[in-house]
């Protein structure tokens, strides 16, 4: 398996050349598609990109669309974020800095296995994610978000614990992605924005950010009392702030 992943993912020489080449190509692509109005092919593209994941037999395909699930996500946002920076060539750079955004995400920080990077991808994931999903979809029915909500979050929760030896990452992913879904439908009927940022967004994040320090402290063997104490202290006080200074009149979807 190590031999077929080097010759697909080569590290040096001319190959590794072509190799960067490609993955570069395709957040060009997206650009140019999205440029041009052709939206279908830059999704197209993204989504075609993945097509390993189906070079297998049928029953080990959804266990790679969950291992993939973060980066098609990351995919799927950075153009959600093209298109709705608008047409016309105003808005060209806007374009331009989430491609470039989309490169550094495959060639620096997607290609990264270690623990710490590992769960950098799950809260990156996440967060543009959510931030893309509530952005273009505030309008759909209320069932759609709350599920798309708890998906994002459980691929993310699962993607988190890939490098941790926890016996039950499993229960933990569907826990965090039930009380996501959970939290759109309460959120939805009073949808509140923050610039770009939804609230549910905003409280997923922060939420979703202690947490997974203070399991990532926790295993690394790093958390003391203070630390644990602070990090509580802090996501606490975020959430009063947001509930107690939200306008929470006339707010629904």
């Amino acid at each position: 398996m190590n031999k077929i992943a080097s010759k697909i993912k080569p590290k040096s020489g001319f190959a590794h050349f072509i190799h960067l080449a490609f993955t570069v190509l395709i957040p060009v692509l997206v650009f140019i598609f999205v440029r041009l109005t052709f939206v279908p092919l830059a999704l197209a593209t993204i989504l075609l990109s993945k097509w390993r994941m189906f070079a297998v037999r049928p029953r080990h395909w959804w266990p790679n669309i969950r291992a993939n699930a973060v980066d098609i996500i990351v995919g799927l946002s950075v153009l959600v974020f093209m298109v709705e920076s608008g047409p016309g060539q105003d808005n060209g750079l806007a374009k331009l800095v989430w491609a470039g955004v989309y490169v550094l995400w495959l060639l620096i920080l997607k290609p990264r296995s270690g623990t710490f990077m590992v769960s950098i991808q799950a809260l990156t994931g996440q967060t543009i994610g959510l931030m893309a999903l509530w952005l273009a979809w505030s309008e759909k029915p209320l069932v759609v978000l709350v599920l798309l909500s708890g998906f994002i979050c459980y691929v993310s929760a699962r993607h988190f614990f890939t490098n941790f030896d926890e016996p039950y990452a499993p229960l933990f992913a569907h826990t965090w992605g039930y009380f996501a879904a959970a939290l759109a439908w309460v959120l939805g009927h009073y949808l509140l924005f923050y610039g770009v940022v939804s609230q549910p967004t905003l409280l997923l994040t922060v939420l979703g950010f202690g947490l997974g320090a203070l399991y990532y402290l926790e295993q690394s063997d790093r958390l003391s009392a203070l630390l644990r104490r602070q990090f509580i202290f802090i996501m606490i006080a975020i959430i009063i702030v947001v509930i107690v200074f939200s306008d929470w009149g006339d707010k629904t979807i």
